[in-house]
């Protein structure tokens, strides 16, 4: 009884702490710049690099044009995730100043004014727009649109990243509070990207591809999900509702679930894939040893709450997703076919 009678004073004193600690940071435009950078969170950044795959393995890398198109498409996904991010922030503002790591995001703390947000947000899907504009004056390379039936590629990707911008939406509101369907809707983020590079280029990549990103995603967020519950013990609804539709044995089968497939998904397209070239099923011991360094770092190490921050810290992690891609265009590019 003692201890719950002391909670309660203290969130009151962490809450007055907060508002201390957001009066004593600087008030200049610069200071409220740096903030809204950090807000946009660009580490995360990383999970746009996705776009890049369907370039990667349909062996298009090496063409300027191409390259170009998917870079763009790449920096257009930047900053739309960057906008979905201050809205989440916005929405989740009390909530965050409660959360032991969440407090410390810009807006939480303070240090970036609602204003500041709100016109940031606005700034970045109007560049995300003028952004699809200039990719209309990139050409395609020599070969046909393929989908010119669909009103072209660049239009195309417009109506992704419309799409995604409003799933996103939705997601923050109200599906991010739907069990299940709150993880499958980051699944599907992740494979919108690869769809967006991919038309981009524009190229055709293998539906076992998408299925091995879907999988993959499904992973990541389940993993995010364990670990929030980790971390957050007893107090895990109070701090994201759809938290108590969960628990960690559940979580763990649904992790397996989803490991099994990602590696049989990657290992049929090591052999039935478009690319016609059966010698990347050399890289499967390393897709296989990077999920179970994720897991053994989930379980062990109590990480996964942030899949970048994983990737740039472990530096097991990283060393096996660089010797994965260079193994990859070794094969694809190098190798004579």
């Amino acid at each position: 009884m003692e201890e719950k009678t002391l909670t309660q004073p203290d969130q009151q004193a962490d809450q007055g702490a907060n508002v201390q600690q957001a009066t004593a940071y600087p008030s200049h435009p610069g200071a409220y710049l740096l903030a809204l950078i950090q807000a946009m969170r660009p580490r995360q950044w990383t999970k746009n690099c996705a776009v890049f795959i369907g370039l990667v393995f349909a062996q298009r890398l090496l063409e300027p044009l191409a390259l170009g198109r998917a870079a763009l498409a790449f920096i257009i996904f930047c900053l739309a995730s960057s906008s979905i991010y201050l809205l989440n922030d916005l929405l989740d503002l009390e909530r965050d100043r409660q959360h032991p790591v969440k407090r410390l995001r810009p807006l939480a703390s303070g240090r970036l004014p609602i204003p500041w947000a709100i016109t940031g947000m606005g700034v970045l899907v109007l560049l995300s727009a003028s952004l699809i504009l200039l990719l209309y004056a990139i050409p395609l390379q020599q070969t046909p649109d393929i989908f010119a039936k669909w009103g072209g590629a660049t239009l195309l990707v417009a109506l992704i990243i419309a799409a995604y911008l409003l799933m996103m939406v939705l997601y923050s509101t109200r599906l991010k509070h739907v069990v299940l369907i709150d993880v499958f809707i980051i699944a599907l983020g992740f494979v919108m990207r690869i769809v967006a590079g991919a038309v981009a280029v524009p190229v055709s990549i293998s539906p076992w591809l998408y299925l091995v990103t879907c999988f993959l995603s499904l992973f990541l967020a389940l993993c995010k999900r364990r670990h929030e519950l980790v971390l957050l013990q007893g107090s895990a609804s109070s701090h994201r509702q759809i938290l108590k539709e969960y628990n960690i044995p559940m979580l763990d089968q649904m992790i397996t679930v989803a490991v099994t497939a990602t590696l049989i998904a990657y290992s049929l397209y090591t052999i039935q894939g478009q690319t016609g070239n059966h010698r990347l099923f050399v890289t499967i011991p390393f897709v296989l040893y990077g999920m179970f360094r994720y897991l053994y770092l989930v379980h062990m190490r109590m990480s996964g709450g942030s899949p970048e921050e994983v990737l740039l810290r472990d530096r097991y992690m990283l060393g096996t997703v660089l010797l994965c891609t260079i193994l990859v265009v070794t094969i694809l590019y190098i190798l004579p076919q």
